[in-house]
């Protein structure tokens, strides 16, 4: 069977995340570079090919943080290197309950204009070869104007041409001018996307105040395919072939942290999707990653225990 190619697109970062008080470990994340990971993960046992879509530079960070999702099965083929740039970097820090608190130093990331170097025309083109996109709210909000600009145009393009595409609304206030400016760039990704993840916190953000299904009554009318609508711990309801769904959430004793829940979440979900599970296995999947996910420190959680895997996917396939 020939691979199912999925490319990822955002920003990865330096990531120092504080083990205790004055005490910090450094590796790399970001919310789609997570995401990618975990579909790769699950790319062990499924012909899946997973390659992640930035700009970095050409130093000693930007080449470790392509080392260390290269050993995790994440493609860099559709990495810009460009000379003098640097990655962006944050730091975690953690509340008693398991939530984080994130401080960004990222304002001059190369990311930031990862489609208006040179080389970005060739790497707009190349998307054409894969069967599906992920972005989430967070790729479009770092972008610069033109790279954004010119991002969208292409997405539509491809999506005219029965391209998958996945967006995560993941909004973060504080990356964009404006509620309003998310709203009108939200508004545009919704009607080409295939499957739209939000949480509820999101919806009643981004959607007027809706809630419940009338979250998914605002997505159809704006066009989107499937959405899914996470609520924590609570069970996530999902629209999808014209009906509504519920799926309970995994039960977890002790949170430890919530860093990719999310991301992780949303990777065995529309990788379960484009593989043909129902709806509902792939929401049961990804429940139980995303408990397994919190149980750990980190975006990552540990390989060798990762509760589901492409085996999974494999066996509930209709």
């Amino acid at each position: 069977m020939k691979p199912i190619k999925l490319a990822l697109i955002g920003e990865c970062m330096i990531e120092l995340q504080e083990t205790s008080p004055g005490v910090t470990n450094q590796t790399f994340g970001g919310d789609t570079l997570n995401t990618a990971i975990y579909c790769a993960r699950l790319a062990k046992e499924l012909p899946l090919e997973v390659n992640y879509v930035t700009a970095l530079g050409t130093d000693t960070f930007s080449q470790r943080m392509i080392t260390f999702w290269e050993k995790e099965g994440v493609g860099s083929s559709l990495v810009l290197r460009q000379q003098g740039e640097m990655p962006g970097l944050y730091y975690i820090e953690l509340e008693e309950s398991g939530e984080r608190i994130f401080h960004y130093w990222r304002s001059t990331a190369a990311a930031k204009k990862c489609f208006e170097f040179p080389e970005s025309d060739t790497l707009l083109e190349a998307l054409s070869g894969y069967d599906g996109i992920y972005l989430s709210g967070i790729s479009l909000a770092i972008l610069t104007p033109t790279s954004r600009t010119r991002l969208l145009a292409r997405l539509k393009e491809l999506a005219g041409s029965n391209m998958s595409i996945y967006f995560d609304c993941n909004y973060r206030p504080h990356l964009w001018t404006s509620k309003e400016e998310a709203i009108e760039l939200y508004n545009q990704l919704y009607p080409i996307s295939n499957i739209v993840f939000l949480t509820t916190e999101e919806a009643e953000i981004l959607l007027d105040g809706a809630k419940n299904n009338k979250v998914h009554e605002a997505l159809q009318k704006h066009g989107a395919k499937e959405s899914v609508l996470k609520d924590g711990e609570n069970p996530c309801t999902i629209f999808s072939d014209n009906h509504s769904i519920e799926v309970a959430a995994e039960r977890v004793e002790r949170v430890v942290d919530t860093t990719a829940a999310g991301d992780s979440f949303s990777a065995v979900y529309l990788v379960a999707r484009k593989f043909g599970c129902s709806a509902a296995e792939a929401a049961k999947m990804a429940h139980k990653t995303a408990a397994y996910v919190v149980c750990h420190k980190g975006a990552i959680a540990p390989l060798d225990k990762m509760v589901v895997t492409g085996k999974n996917i494999s066996d509930c396939i209709e």
